[in-house]
């Protein structure tokens, strides 16, 4: 399987905040689902499509990113010769200076025009899904059209932020709505498009010219009345990060066995930075169900219905109801946690009781003492 295409993922999004998850690192850089980070699948979706030289464009709060990155060596993507994983921060080069406000951009165009591939498809860090782009790109050169962004019918199930497109019965772009409270349509973009090099690199000097000092997938898809912007509907599952209620709620879903089948178990891996861990540690009075335990845990609880991360300790007499517990966390003797999301390196002291409500859970932030 081979595409002629480079990849290009937006490593944050300014319009999401997700608190205390997002604060001391990148959206894209978010844990989900046990062991991967949101970035993850996107990736794993680029390589698993053919395509052998990926770039992440980020603005700020990047380190934990570099972290999880790399080299790429997870990913195939350590290459020696051309392509590869090419990590784009601000100030890339000495064209970028904070005067002319074009740090973002400059570096991206640098990538850009440094590729010989035919086609880019860029992605947006906020959605979860496992595929190929196979089908997109050969319908996008069939159509004969400019743009071409993929989507599905959600509508505005996952809140915002949300852009909604009005189609035809072509497939042709003729309006797109942000946030609409009633509109009557469904068709709800992913962020993820592809379009020519070429194009893509007119399109950023054009930007730079005119002062602009952001780049977003949806600042091409708004261009549906001067090129030709296509549609194309995905089929298949997709979760979205857009808050911290739809991030816990997509979290929750992997629990279900057929969402969880159909994100991991289609054919295609979701790579992700290997770690060695020993088997999780059960203990002979503890009690687990329906929970996802990722390696290096030891439970001697109670844990019911929730995701426990890498290397988190939960002690005697403690009881975790839906909750997602990231890495290396520590949840002390007698505690009782329902409807909580616990950073990494948090602990829990004895005796403490946290409950939040399913749509509006608790958030202990990367390091607290609670």
């Amino acid at each position: 399987m081979f595409i002629d295409a480079m990849g290009l993922i937006l490593g944050d999004n300014k319009k999401i905040t997700l608190g205390e998850l997002s604060k001391p690192r990148a959206l894209s850089a978010i844990p989900f689902g046990g062991r991967y980070r949101i970035i993850d699948y996107m990736l794993s979706n680029m390589v698993n499509s053919g395509i052998k030289n990926i770039g992440i464009h980020t603005y700020t709060k990047y380190k934990s990113l570099m972290d999880h990155l790399g080299t790429g060596s997870s990913w195939d993507l350590d290459r020696k010769n051309s392509g590869g994983l090419h990590i784009l921060p601000p100030y890339v080069n000495s064209e970028a200076t904070s005067v002319q406000g074009d740090e973002e951009m400059a570096g991206l165009l640098d990538f850009v025009r440094s590729s010989n591939a035919s086609y880019v498809i860029m992605a947006a860090s906020n959605v979860i899904l496992n595929t190929t782009f196979t089908d997109f790109v050969e319908d996008f050169k069939a159509c004969g059209a400019d743009i071409s962004v993929m989507y599905n019918r959600d509508g505005t199930k996952f809140g915002g932020p949300n852009y909604i497109l009005d189609i035809d019965r072509r497939g042709w772009v003729k309006d797109m709505l942000f946030n609409p409270e009633k509109s009557g349509l469904t068709k709800s973009s992913m962020g993820i498009i592809v379009l020519r090099r070429e194009l893509l690199i007119d399109l950023i000097a054009e930007m730079m010219a005119r002062g602009t000092n952001h780049v977003g997938i949806h600042s091409f898809v708004k261009k549906y009345d001067t090129l030709r912007v296509h549609a194309y509907e995905y089929k298949g599952l997709v979760l979205r990060i857009n808050s911290v209620q739809s991030y816990f709620n997509s979290s929750m879903m992997l629990l279900n066995n057929q969402i969880r089948a159909e994100l991991f178990w289609n054919g295609m891996p979701i790579f992700t930075k290997v770690k060695d861990e020993a088997p999780t540690l059960y203990s002979d009075d503890c009690k687990v169900t329906d929970a996802i335990v990722s390696d290096g845990c030891r439970i001697s609880g109670n844990v019911t219905e929730s995701i426990l991360f890498r290397g988190v300790a939960v002690s005697k007499n403690c009881t975790i109801k839906n909750c997602v517990i990231m890495q290396d966390v520590h949840i002390s003797d007698n505690c009782y946690l329902e409807n909580v999301i616990l950073d990494k390196n948090s602990v829990v002291r004895p005796g403490i009781k946290l409950v939040g409500h399913k749509d509006y859970p608790v958030v202990i932030g990367k390091g607290a003492i609670v």
